[in-house]
């Protein structure tokens, strides 16, 4: 008989951007502990994005910090878990924008462009149909539906898709990586498959929402960071009293992560104040993107040189925290998303500074 896996061993605590209310706080609690206890199990993970995805509001709704608060209580407690609710609360969100209906069951957002042709949207004037293959599309093999971006010749649209629709393929044995490794997030095969519309030509690209998504992304990076922080001080105070080097580590990270919560509160405070729109809100991604993301990268260094080896080989949930966390902050796309942020700055109004 197999072994049974070993339960996380830190306690469900949520991860808070800006002071909550009682209400607030007892639901994130609540999250923190259901996440805890699906950790690394994609049904449990899926089954909690649909109770969550009912209950959570949306950014933009006065309550962006909660929100945001909520994704990364799921990356500190789990990133597997966080990696299902992320996408799932950002297609309730695009669905919400574009004024559509939700229809019942988990979905994904299939939005990245990969190698070779890209998926082609052909249109008989009445519907719509998506051929081609779609990279990036995570757990496909999973969730319900799915909005993914496609080619309509030079116009790049969002649609709607049934992945039980037939017609629908992943791509099975593409999906290596260690970080992440239950999230399958390989190529998916669409042979004609029927799609519905969401906005116009462009319209996914260039929506509030679009920003607003990324750096809800960020949240969950931010949880993770913590999640591995949390790590490091229960190591620092394991019975023995820390070194100046431990105690070097550790206000770095404190450091690190103080400036990514700050950079996350004020962006949130900032959307529902109605001002992180068009470039506006384009720079505030990638410049709350990289802050959080480098942030999340000193973690994992300064945590490899102060905990040393030894959880890296006997710890099954800080292993899996950190290759998880080590694949999922490359989505942010370092040194060219530093180069876009610098077009921004030449292209657009003087910033602060």
């Amino acid at each position: 008989m197999a072994a049974e896996p070993r339960r996380p061993e830190q306690p469900a605590r949520p991860v808070l951007l800006t002071e909550p209310t009682a209400a607030q706080r007892d639901e994130l609690a609540t999250l923190a502990g259901r996440a805890r206890d699906a950790a690394a199990d994609v049904p449990a993970a899926i089954a909690l994005a649909a109770e969550a995805g009912a209950s959570l509001p949306q950014p933009g709704s006065g309550s962006t910090a909660h929100v945001w608060s909520a994704l990364a209580t799921l990356g500190a407690a789990d990133l597997t878990v966080a990696r299902v609710l992320e996408p799932h609360l950002d297609a309730l969100a695009i669905l919400g924008q574009a004024g559509l209906p939700v229809a019942p069951g988990a979905w994904g957002v299939y939005a990245a462009e990969g190698p070779g042709t890209p998926l082609q949207a052909h249109s008989d004037g009445a519907s719509w149909t998506l051929t081609g293959r779609k990279h990036w599309c995570s757990l496909a093999a999973h969730v319900d539906r799915a909005l993914i971006s496609a080619w309509a010749g030079e116009e790049r649209r969002l649609f709607e898709v049934d992945l039980r629709a037939p017609g629908v393929s992943p791509v099975p044995g593409t999906w290596v990586a260690r970080g992440l490794p239950d999230v399958d997030s390989g190529p998916v095969d669409l042979d004609a498959v029927p799609a519905g519309a969401v906005g116009e030509a462009g319209w996914y690209l260039e929506r509030p929402g679009f920003a607003w998504g990324g750096i809800g992304v960020a949240a969950v990076w931010y949880g993770g960071a913590v999640g591995v922080a949390r790590r490091m001080v229960s190591g620092a105070t394991g019975g023995r009293t820390p070194d100046q080097v431990a105690l070097m580590h550790l206000g770095a990270v404190d450091a690190a992560l103080y400036a990514a919560r700050c950079a996350l509160a004020d962006a949130a405070a900032a959307i529902d104040a109605g001002r992180l729109l068009g470039v506006e809100g384009a720079r505030a991604a990638l410049r709350v993107r990289q802050v959080v993301a480098t942030a999340a990268e000193e973690v994992l260094t300064r945590a490899a040189h102060g905990l040393g080896p030894g959880p890296l080989a006997t710890e099954e949930e800080h292993v899996r925290r950190v290759v998880d966390l080590e694949l999922y902050v490359r989505q942010w796309h370092a040194e060219r998303d530093q180069a876009a942020l610098g077009g921004l700055l030449l292209d657009g109004p003087d910033p602060a500074w």
